[in-house]
């Protein structure tokens, strides 16, 4: 065979080839396609179902019912889905979880006054009354103890609630004690040392610098800054001349 022969023969093999493997790679993409599709499912309308139903409902299809609330609702019975995400006939992945927030029925408790108390009684009293802790918030509040509640949403003897959670404001005590942070620029190191000391403060570090003209031991730098609030467990750091 001539050589104008074989380069057509190689041309055919090759053009032959790269038919036959664009057909392989459009066929694969299609078998991925149609696999991914045929795992996917339509999410039903559980709303207004009850959750056992819902739940061997999703369950057929492949998905899994979550509880991700409960709500007092004058609309459905207890147990019955108020809300659901996704939505219904939204098309999602089979083992894709349904968000539910379901029912407590109408509202039937009368929420207790639970101001004054500790934050721990007051959570035992909520969930004895049928209703459970929401959100706790701390601050510190003059002439209160620690761990007073303060406040409380929904306030004392609402019966008309939504969410059954309770939630409350929690005293950290008395405010830690503040003073105007004192100057000690131009002192000499150990008198300040001795003062803050005796005044229960810590001296940290202490930086040397060369400055003629001027005593050793002469403080020039301080931090914190005089003026500036400072609480009990300040330290100072000095600049002082050596």
């Amino acid at each position: 065979m001539s050589l104008s022969g074989r380069l057509r023969t190689l041309f055919r093999m090759f053009l032959l080839f790269t038919v036959l493997a664009a057909v392989a790679l459009i066929s694969a993409i299609t078998t991925i396609r149609l696999s991914i599709r045929g795992h996917q499912e339509t999410t039903p309308n559980i709303v207004g179902m009850p959750l056992e139903k819902a739940q061997q409902l999703a369950g057929g299809l492949g998905l899994e019912v979550v509880v991700a609330d409960k709500l007092f609702s004058t609309q459905y019975l207890a147990n019955e889905i108020v809300s659901q995400q996704p939505a219904a006939e939204t098309r999602v992945k089979v083992g894709q979880q349904i968000h539910v927030i379901a029912s407590l029925g109408p509202p039937q408790v009368t929420v207790p006054n639970l101001v004054g108390s500790t934050i721990r009684a007051a959570q035992i009293t909520a969930i004895q009354r049928g209703l459970s802790v929401g959100s706790v918030a701390a601050v510190h509040a003059p002439g209160t103890e620690a761990d007073q509640v303060l406040a409380q949403d929904p306030p004392p003897l609402t019966t008309d609630v939504h969410s059954p959670a309770v939630n409350f404001l929690v005293s950290l005590g008395e405010p830690a004690p503040t003073y105007v942070c004192p100057s000690f620029l131009g002192q000499l190191l150990p008198d300040a040392r001795r003062a803050l000391e005796g005044a229960g403060f810590k001296v940290g570090q202490v930086t040397p610098f060369a400055m003629e003209g001027v005593a050793r031991d002469t403080i020039i730098g301080q931090s914190p800054r005089p003026g500036n609030m400072i609480g009990s467990n300040a330290v100072f750091s000095f600049q002082v001349v050596q």
